[in-house]
């Protein structure tokens, strides 16, 4: 008997992927957490159901979560990073040697003990010395911020359940609060293909574009994500995510990127017609 993991993408869509075996399963405070190993895609995770990460396409997600706004402030210290319990992320930032803080907000704590006893390859530097580790509730915690971070990361789930509050204006208010005048904001932007997903992007734009001067979107392919095609807010202060890209300083710091290139830093900004009205649409 063959085991499949499926997730519904609309009420007519859904995405499976054969599994070998399931690794881990319990019900936190907050949610359901499974980990099952595949032929094809590795270990991965899911959350409530929904797909987080797999062992064979992550590094798309959390090398264009991190090194966009990398490539463009000139200077980052101190970074939030909220959600992002498996570790990805802080893998990614933890490259960068001049960065002297990261606090990672994450409100499950039992994430992050899955993650790393069975995703070492995502978890493998949640033991940086740079590195705090808060476990509450990211919206709680960045009403309490102001004038603290050159960067802050949104790696937040799906907007309901546990993520929820972090795609309200309120949320999206205290992050240009908590950064410093010259500060980048980039989250998770859903999918602009699903109509579910795609009112959901629309919603965050608008909250976006309401809170800071400079908001643009990119976009990434991620096979195991709803309709492979994956978009990304880059919020600011001060910098825009292609005029201000540092691409030879960034260049000569020889980092090992999969996916990420200042190439193509360049091209995840010029964004398919459909996706450039329903921006203009909410803007």
């Amino acid at each position: 008997m063959q085991l499949w993991f499926t997730e519904r993408h609309t009420p007519h869509v859904k995405f499976s992927i054969r599994v070998d075996r399931q690794l881990y399963s319990a019900q936190s405070e907050f949610q359901r957490i499974d980990v099952f190993d595949s032929q094809e895609f590795g270990r991965f995770l899911t959350l409530d159901g929904y797909m987080m990460l797999t062992e064979k396409d992550e590094f798309i997600y959390h090398e264009m979560m991190t090194h966009v706004p990398m490539a463009v402030h000139p200077d980052v210290k101190r970074v939030l990073v909220i959600g992002a319990g498996d570790g990805g992320v802080i893998r990614e930032l933890t490259c960068y040697p001049t960065i002297e803080q990261i606090d990672l907000v994450e409100i499950d704590e039992l994430v992050v003990e899955v993650c790393k006893k069975y995703l070492p390859q995502t978890a493998c530097r949640l033991d940086d010395p740079r590195l705090h580790i808060y476990y509450e509730d990211g919206l709680r915690y960045i009403r309490r911020c102001e004038d603290l971070y050159d960067l802050i990361i949104v790696d937040s789930t799906d907007p309901f359940g546990p993520g929820e509050g972090l795609f309200t204006k309120e949320f999206y208010g205290n992050c240009f609060k908590a950064l410093h005048e010259d500060g980048i904001m980039v989250n998770q932007h859903e999918s602009p293909f699903y109509e579910n997903d795609a009112a959901a992007m629309e919603r965050a734009h608008k909250r976006i574009v309401e809170s800071f001067p400079v908001s643009r979107v990119y976009q990434a392919h991620i096979p195991t994500y709803p309709s492979g095609h994956w978009l990304f807010g880059f919020a600011s202060k001060k910098y825009h995510p292609v005029h201000d890209l540092r691409a030879a300083a960034w260049n000569l710091l020889g980092l090992g990127t999969r996916y990420y290139n200042t190439r193509l830093h360049v091209g995840a900004f010029a964004l398919p017609s459909y996706v450039e009205e329903m921006l203009r649409n909410v803007e």
